[in-house]
């Protein structure tokens, strides 16, 4: 039901005022009469209190008169309908009036169906008005869902390798979102269907991934990231901003605190082209169903050396201080659960960032040793070369593989 109009009436003049309040009958106009006031201070004072829809305002009162009145309230942004009743019949407290923007201009004595006829063109002026803004808020909303369907869309559309490049580029630009090279691409996997209430009903179950989907875009910020939802377990998001492996621990305790559930997280550089996220994806879908059989040590132990690999002293022995368990403990879960031992995991994290690196940016042999861990330059070629099969020169001038 539509709130009644508030009515606010100014004027020092009891009887007036009193006068005015008693000949309408406002609830048939739709209008409740939200206060009376002695003089314009009062009056302005009652406004910024609470708005008033409609004013009804005397134009000579003491302390503050009516068009000092008005005048502070458009100096306040507040749109109140404004009626001047005077005694005084000026066309220049009139023409004064009207370029304030007041409504009507009434002579006391005050006729009631003079007033009453002013009130109802009012009030079809405000209904209109508020239909208009109503429309506005429904068409707004709408096309909020219809960019949240596009964004769905443009998502599930772009990791299935259904779009060319100049697509891509011309939905992100509608979508206000970046048109560069995406920094990372993250993928979150919801694999337990019941909680401690039970099985959940599909319904149920759709407002947890919507509800984990919110927290994502919180934490990422929606004009950096494109988060969606794909298959019935899997939220990916597309990011231009870089995603930090404790961001990754913050996700998933905020869904275990706030919903009770337990999400996996996998998240991986975004690096080659718009093209290439397809076959990102699927690397990272890849990985996240592996995570999912990992134990939470194992899990935590490859966060924090994505989080740490830059780290010259980083060893065994120190991730497993910070993880609270043995050397021999760490070194054998990896083994058993991975199949690498702590050393080939750092590597091979070390090595990748190099190669993002390499085909990146212009950085120095020598910055990206540096920034990937490496004591030296040599011990990072050597490093590289036992991997890859070339030197790091040679990868980034594009000779192909063979023995130095």
């Amino acid at each position: 039901m539509k709130h009644p109009y508030q009515v606010l009436i100014a004027d020092d003049e009891p009887i007036i005022r009193e006068g005015i309040h008693d000949s309408i009958d406002w609830y048939s106009l739709g209008m409740e009469v939200m206060g009376l006031a002695e003089d314009g201070a009062e009056a302005l004072e009652m406004t910024e209190r609470q708005a008033a829809d409609i004013v009804l305002v005397d134009m000579n009162m003491p302390i503050m008169d009516g068009i000092t009145f008005i005048q502070s309230l458009r100096e306040k942004n507040l749109d109140s309908r404004c009626v001047i009743i005077t005694g005084y019949d000026e066309f220049g407290y009139a023409q004064k009036a009207i370029g304030l923007g007041v409504d009507e201009y009434i002579l006391k004595p005050v006729d009631p169906v003079e007033l009453e006829k002013v009130l109802r063109r009012i009030k079809l002026s405000l209904d209109e008005k508020l239909k208009q803004r109503e429309e506005q808020e429904a068409a707004s909303e709408h096309l909020k869902k219809k960019r949240e369907i596009l964004r769905e869309q443009l998502g599930q559309e772009w990791i299935q390798g259904r779009l060319s490049e100049g697509e891509i580029i011309s939905q992100l630009h509608l979508l206000a979102l970046p048109s560069t090279q995406p920094v990372n691409l993250l993928v979150i996997r919801w694999p337990e269907m019941p909680t401690t209430r039970g099985l959940l009903t599909e319904r149920d179950r759709q407002l947890y991934m919507y509800a984990v989907k919110n927290i994502t875009e919180e934490l990422l910020g929606s004009g950096s990231a494109l988060i969606f939802k794909y298959a019935d377990d899997l939220i990916v998001g597309i990011t231009w901003v870089q995603i930090a492996p404790e961001l990754l621990m913050r996700l998933e305790d905020a869904a275990k605190g706030s919903l009770g559930i337990t999400v996996h997280t996998a998240c991986e550089e975004a690096g080659g082209t718009l093209l290439d996220i397809p076959h990102a994806y699927q690397r990272i879908k890849d990985n996240i169903y592996q995570e999912a059989s990992l134990s939470p040590l194992v899990r935590r132990a490859r966060h924090y050396l994505l989080e740490h690999f830059h780290d010259q002293a980083l060893t065994l022995e120190l991730a497993a201080s910070e993880l609270s368990v043995s050397p021999v403990y760490l070194s054998r879960m990896l083994k058993k659960e991975l199949g690498d031992s702590f050393i080939s995991l750092l590597t091979g994290i070390r090595i990748r960032k190099a190669i993002q690196l390499l085909n990146g940016t212009e950085l120095s042999i020598h910055e990206i040793a540096e920034q990937t861990g490496y004591e030296s330059q040599h011990y990072f070629s050597t490093a590289f070369k036992k991997v890859i099969g070339i030197s790091p020169n040679k990868y980034r001038k594009g000779e192909a593989f063979q023995n130095e």
